[in-house]
């Protein structure tokens, strides 16, 4: 008897799994809102030099703040003032002149900057000068925190396969909402990224922890509708971060509101279930079935619970028990070995792609906070069509299309002037969808691909990989001071093999979630074939001696 036999009779998509999937909501909603902070607690606003201090002088002292800035500053291409350079001393023959061109020497801002703050009130920029020679530290911020949580995916992958699903969500809930006010506290820049790193670490458990506790739960027909409902909390939460940045200017006040949802999500954590694959899967058989009748009494098939007993529960699972599972095990067999290395390909593809695409809101021309709304709203749209997709043409194809669809939008933005701007935003706009559609379809696709007794050690490996993608894609997008069109080029690239990579692995729509290892590389379906040619021969056999029994009686 297979789990989804069980479900079926518990109903695999009634009010239990509701609730599990509006807890999960309350949880996830935080993640976007951290994994993109950066595009607002990290802007650098406009800026010049600060010439206070020249106002010593009775001459300087008297100008008008143009005239100020005119004698002081030289000029940008735009008419701006020059952002980290200053003249040496003030230039008065420039008053009253039109240019503001000389060869006078120029010398680095002595006493900081002045902010422009029509747009930020504060930022990790205005905090700490991040600017000039100092402001890839905006950048670095964001790759350290991805680094954490490219670590937390491999820390939380393993413990929730040990020590299961729920105490390591709640686990993440405390720590991700510990490290993240307290990076508010932050009396250094180096303190600030360190608090950011431990953030990331304690945050991305939710993802991966909540993410296959969901499917865990549901039938088999459910699957891709709770994929899509999950994946949607991602994408409110997406909308919703830059309705409350253009809302809140200062990044100490943003940080506090975007992680204020852990308090809810703590609270309400109680009421989360452990999931009973993983419970039977490691010999827990009391405590999965203290659930399955949770689940039973909730949907109201308290009646139709004949296969709730603790005898049949042990004999779902043949193989674990006691044992514990490592990441050595996604390599110790070869179809194992192939499974791990095409789905992370995948995901550092995927995860390039997506946040490669999602940090650069500036090079399409709109504003800053619209062109991130428009970001998240395209994702809407996308998850409904990936719900008519998955079942249509397969995980398989839906993945590997929306790849290399999302490649075919960034090579196109290359060869678009920047002063069409509302054509390389609406493209920017599509390739973000199909980005999201990808990434999307890629999280349930890998949660059916891999087997109860290490399938979060599978996703903290995945999910190792995508966050080592998107710990680089700012890194890529620095790439752009060499050539305008980079960045664009290589993420063009990671898209494109990765939907080919993404091709080769196997169709999992209409199919039971695997259970054990011998599930993936055969062993028990071959086992299986094997008893049941032979039940079937005895059958047949005697069938035949029946025959020959009845023609001599009739004789």
């Amino acid at each position: 008897m297979k789990f989804e036999d069980l479900l079926a009779e518990i109903n695999g998509f009634g009010r239990f799994q509701k609730l599990v999937m509006f807890l999960s909501f309350i949880g996830r909603f935080t993640l976007p809102c951290h994994f993109l902070l950066n595009n607002y607690i990290g802007a650098i606003p406009s800026h010049h030099c600060d010439i206070g201090f020249l106002d010593d002088d009775k001459v300087f002292r008297n100008l008008t703040r143009e005239q100020k800035l005119n004698v002081s500053i030289p000029r940008q291409d735009d008419g701006s003032p020059a952002s980290c350079h200053m003249f040496a001393e003030p230039q008065f023959q420039l008053l009253g002149s039109e240019s503001n061109f000389t060869d006078a020497p120029l010398i680095e801002c002595p006493n900081g900057w002045i902010f422009d703050n029509s747009t930020f009130l504060t930022t990790l920029s205005t905090q700490w000068d991040l600017v000039c020679d100092r402001r890839e530290m905006n950048k670095a911020v964001a790759t350290i925190f991805f680094v954490g949580v490219m670590l937390g995916a491999a820390l939380f992958g393993s413990l929730s396969d040990r020590y299961g699903r729920k105490t390591m969500l709640l686990v993440s809930y405390v720590s991700g909402m510990i490290f993240a006010v307290a990076s508010v506290f932050s009396t250094s820049f180096i303190m600030f990224a360190v608090l950011r790193f431990f953030t990331g670490l304690g945050i991305t458990g939710i993802v991966i922890v909540s993410s296959v506790l969901i499917v865990e739960w549901v039938d088999i027909k459910s699957r891709k509708l709770v994929g899509m409902i999950d994946s949607l909390s991602w994408s409110f939460g997406y909308i919703m971060l830059p309705i409350m940045a253009y809302g809140v200017r200062e990044w100490k006040w943003l940080t506090i509101l975007a992680t204020s949802p852990l308090i809810i999500a703590i609270i309400t954590w109680r009421w989360v279930p452990e999931s009973a694959r993983w419970l039977i899967a490691n010999g827990k058989i009391e405590k999965a079935h203290f659930y399955l009748e949770r689940c039973a009494i909730m949907n109201k098939t308290k009646g139709a619970t004949s296969s709730l007993k603790p005898e049949v529960l042990s004999c779902i699972v043949s193989e674990g028990g006691g044992r514990k599972y490592s990441y050595l095990d996604l390599m110790r067999t070869p179809k194992m070995r192939r499974l791990a290395f095409l789905t992370g390909i995948t995901w550092y593809g995927v995860a390039s792609t997506y946040y490669g695409i999602s940090f650069n809101i500036k090079s399409f021309g709109l504003n800053l906070y619209l062109n991130q709304f428009l970001y998240g709203f395209v994702e809407i749209p996308a998850k409904f069509l990936i719900y008519h997709l998955l079942d249509r043409i397969g995980r398989r194809r839906t993945e590997a299309g929306a790849l290399l669809l999302a490649s075919c939008s960034l090579i196109v933005n290359v060869f678009i002037p920047k002063d069409q701007w509302i054509v390389r935003s609406t493209i920017g706009v599509l390739g973000k969808g199909f980005a999201s559609m990808a990434f999307s379809t890629l999280v349930l696709f890998s949660t059916e691909l891999y087997p109860t007794v290490i399938r979060q050690n599978g996703m903290g490996w995945n999910s190792f990989m995508g966050r080592m993608g998107v710990a680089i894609a700012p890194l890529i997008l620095l790439l752009d001071d060499v050539w305008g069109h980079l960045s664009q080029v290589i993420l063009c690239a990671i898209a494109l093999i990765g939907g080919l990579v993404a091709y080769q692995l196997p169709e999992t729509k209409g199919k039971c979630l695997p259970e054990t290892i011998e599930d993936i590389e055969g062993s028990r379906k071959d086992q299986d074939e094997t008893l049941s040619q032979k039940k079937a021969s005895e059958e047949s056999r005697w069938t035949a001696e029946d025959e020959k029994t009845q023609i001599s009686s009739l004789i």
